[in-house]
């Protein structure tokens, strides 16, 4: 991750201790300390659990196409959270979100399969959520 001064060429949606931050969360979620964060690893952030777009997000940061993501796509990928990140490369990222075959455009499938992935996961919401209805009830009427 290098040294200080080379902190603010990473990024500059993030000042100097944002960065500093950010590598600290980095070397937390490393597990294995090698520099990089595989999709389980980098599942464990809590920003990410819930969201249906998961896989997709991570696929987008990981622009070289390892498998893992390092500390700089890691950089470059949040500040596309960050309420300072450029609004260009906010609604390129939401496009990259759909474009899943990466050819520039938006076709009916692909906004099919995003809107799928969604319905998917609401679904699990709603059957986990029941789930725990009927576990209240049934405990309650022991």
């Amino acid at each position: 991750m290098g040294n200080e001064a080379s902190l603010p060429d990473l990024c500059s949606t993030f000042d100097v201790e944002e960065i500093k931050r950010l590598a600290k969360r980095f070397k937390k979620l490393d597990l294995d300390g090698s520099g990089s964060l595989s999709v389980k690893e980098f599942m464990s952030l809590p920003e990410l659990q819930q969201n249906p777009l998961v896989a997709r997000v991570i696929e987008i940061f990981d622009t070289d196409g390892n498998g893992e993501v390092d500390f700089k796509e890691f950089i470059d990928g949040m500040s596309q959270f960050s309420v300072k990140g450029e609004k260009e490369a906010k609604l390129k990222f939401a496009f990259k979100i759909y474009d899943m075959d990466k050819d520039g455009y938006i076709s009916n499938g692909e906004l099919f399969q995003v809107r799928l992935l969604f319905l998917l996961w609401k679904i699990k919401v709603l059957y986990h959520a029941k789930v725990q209805i009927h576990a209240l009830i049934f405990f309650k009427h022991r």
